[in-house]
């Protein structure tokens, strides 16, 4: 069975790397960017089964990101987690095209893997 593909965007080099570690260790492919200018272009590209989204990014934001997948009728059924430290992260499930479920920061992983499969199952 192939590997399921998490897409990781997220301008932080030290959380990008953890959650990379996390992620192999757990048996999921990892690509990640660091930016969100060409997040749908690598949906595109390479057909991830799930977003693991920053809400805050240089440029375009997470919440803008979201919801160019969802209200898009090719990624609208792509799985998005969107993960911050911001308290207010809950109200982003209540803009059109909200992602599938948030993270708050600092999270363990456990709920991070939690969260994942529940969503690839889904």
């Amino acid at each position: 069975m192939m590997a399921k593909k998490i897409l990781i965007v997220d301008d932080n080099a030290l959380m990008v790397d953890v959650l990379t570690y996390i992620l192999i260790s757990s048996g999921y492919e990892v690509i990640s960017l660091s930016n969100g200018f060409e997040v749908l272009n690598n949906i595109k590209a390479i057909h991830p089964d799930l977003v693991l989204l920053d809400a805050i990014l240089p440029g375009i934001n997470g919440r803008e990101i979201c919801q160019l997948i969802k209200l898009n009728k090719t990624t609208s059924q792509l799985p998005v987690i969107m993960c911050s430290g911001d308290d207010t992260i809950m109200d982003v499930l209540k803009q059109k095209g909200a992602p599938d479920d948030v993270l708050q920061k600092p999270f363990d992983i456990d709920s991070l893997i939690q969260k994942i499969e529940v969503q690839l199952v889904a």
